[in-house]
């Protein structure tokens, strides 16, 4: 399946919306429609977009956008290639072009992408951290990877334990993360960690240079109590091990 999603459709993603509510609909709508008449291809879960957009001054949870639902192979193209060429109109960005403090989060159905909902309370995430001297080369490039890699099954039998990825633009360095249900999984943590180690070390992804230094895995407790320069790694991988 993942490979269907894949190599061939690189150039097509990633983007959404930036805009109201009503963008939102639309968006989701129109995929909806146009895949209607076309042969579907099953993805193993279905998968919602959230944006996060800049407006500190709301609160957390009306800053966050369900932007669409999909679940197979031509509706998560349909939206990526939808918003492309609708973006003059619908002010679309990457993730390289997010303003600071702006998130986008693909979790499974049914999951909010927050600390507090029951999937989530007791789990953790891989963490990877992009310095900001890198940001425009590696961000893009990591997120399409690591969204494909999972809404594709590239995990396996790990895939039933992640409940989404999420990206984080901050001005001091953007973070991608996985997150897993069960901090204390620690089998399928490690594995979780060791194939997406693999995936990001692809010969085939055309960048200059190592995609990370290191993999964190922390518990989302620990980050929660914590500020960010002192949470403790349960597991670390690091490029060269």
């Amino acid at each position: 399946m993942s490979s269907e999603i894949g190599k061939e459709n690189r150039e097509n993603t990633t983007a959404i919306v930036d805009n109201s509510e009503h963008d939102a609909s639309a968006v989701s709508n129109e995929i909806k429609t146009s895949s209607l008449t076309e042969p579907q291809h099953e993805l193993e879960y279905r998968w919602t977009y959230w944006y996060l957009n800049d407006k500190r001054d709301m609160h957390w949870e009306k800053r966050l956008k369900n932007i669409t639902t999909f679940g197979t192979v031509e509706q998560f193209w349909g939206f990526a290639l939808f918003v492309k060429l609708n973006w003059l109109y619908l002010n679309i960005r990457p993730p390289s072009l997010l303003h600071n403090t702006c998130d986008y989060s693909v979790f499974k159905e049914g999951i909010q992408p927050m600390w507090e909902v029951k999937e989530n309370t007791n789990g953790g995430r891989w963490l990877i951290t992009i310095d900001k001297m890198r940001h425009v080369d590696l961000l893009d490039t990591i997120w399409l990877e690591v969204l494909l890699a999972v809404i594709g099954g590239q995990f396996g039998e790990y895939t039933k334990d992640i409940c989404g990825i999420v990206v984080n633009i901050r001005n001091k360095g953007s973070k991608i993360s996985i997150w897993t249900t069960n901090a204390n999984n620690d089998e399928s943590n490690k594995g979780i960690g060791e194939i997406l180690k693999k995936t990001l070390t692809n010969p085939e992804i055309e960048i200059k240079g190592p995609m990370f230094d290191v993999l964190r895995y922390e518990e989302h407790r620990e980050v929660q109590n914590k500020n960010s320069s002192s949470v403790k790694a349960k597991f670390v991988l690091a490029v060269q091990d």
